[in-house]
């Protein structure tokens, strides 16, 4: 059983100028991210603008990096989406094409009870075989619902496959907690990527970020020199990703990130889906300028480390 681990990138979904899947800049990005050393692909979640996205294109992406991938890292397809039946079809399909395993995020937008969150993960979990893993998602920040260790405590009681749960929100206590779970056996990812160093340390898997979909080797470095024990060069690293993350955050992400890779040479042009929209020139010229400023001066110093 594959469980996510390392860098685990939340990859963005790219379209063409008629708003179809770009397929062919979706494996040019999974070449990308492969090549440079990237641990785990995670496709379709909020970088991958899950609910902007039908069940039939979500499909079709999994596929896409599930084939393309073709078993080099590890892969999971998110699942969730707005309906449970939707999401229960989208993690057999998963299942189905070969996916490693499935992650769920929580049920977004309409207030629910801690009863009424079990259901949810249970009957997702359920919906695929008891030996294939599955692993909840807790971003309260922006689905409103948060997701509580006594909850989670509940569904992996009842759901063997559910062995881990990725974080996207900065309470070490809650982190330490969800560490507890299963008796000390329980995988936890991290998806505040600033906090990368803090988060291995107290025993965290990996990190899921979107950000590194551009950078990759960058995060790669940072995790190696982590598992290394090379704390200096570790701090170094973090704080060029910091730089590098506000830079793209700052703009709104996942726009940003895309203009990115269009400047690695990795996307042809930069094609959002609204509500999200692309940088307009004058933002596109002054984050040209400011990522390359950042390239030249506080990248890793690296031969051939974001160099093209």
């Amino acid at each position: 059983m594959k469980q996510l681990h390392g860098i685990v990138a939340a990859m963005v979904t790219p379209y063409d100028a008629h708003d179809h899947i770009d397929l062919a800049a979706l494996d040019r990005l999974t070449d990308f991210l492969v090549a440079a050393g990237i641990h785990c692909l995670y496709p379709l979640g909020t970088t991958g603008e899950m609910h902007l996205l039908s069940v039939e294109e979500r499909k079709r992406v999994a596929e896409a990096v599930i084939a393309r991938n073709a078993g080099r890292a590890t892969v999971y397809i998110h699942v969730a989406a707005m309906t449970l039946a939707d999401s229960m079809t989208l993690a057999r399909h998963a299942h189905a094409a070969g996916a490693d395993g499935i992650a769920a995020v929580t049920p977004s937008y309409f207030g629910v009870t801690d009863r009424e969150m079990e259901e949810w993960f249970v009957a997702i979990a359920g919906s695929v075989p008891a030996d294939y893993p599955v692993y909840l998602y807790n971003i309260p920040q922006l689905a409103v619902n948060d997701l509580t260790p006594a909850v989670i405590e509940r569904v992996v009681a009842r759901c063997p496959n559910v062995v881990g749960i990725k974080y996207s929100g900065m309470d070490f206590i809650r982190m330490s907690d969800y560490l507890k779970i299963r008796q000390d056996n329980f995988s936890v990812v991290i998806g505040g990527d600033r906090l990368a160093i803090a988060g291995a340390a107290m025993g965290c898997d990996g990190v899921v970020t979107g950000t590194c979909c551009a950078v990759p080797e960058l995060y790669v470095r940072l995790w190696n020199a982590i598992q290394k024990g090379d704390v200096a060069e570790a701090a170094r690293l973090q704080r060029a990703q910091q730089e590098y993350s506000a830079l793209v955050k700052h703009g709104g992400s996942m726009p940003l990130i895309k203009q990115a890779l269009m400047l690695r040479g990795v996307f042809q042009d930069v094609f959002t889906r609204p509500p999200l929209l692309p940088p307009s020139p004058q933002e596109a010229a002054d984050f040209t300028r400011a990522f390359n400023a950042w390239r030249l001066t506080s990248s890793p110093a690296s031969p051939g480390c974001c160099s093209s």
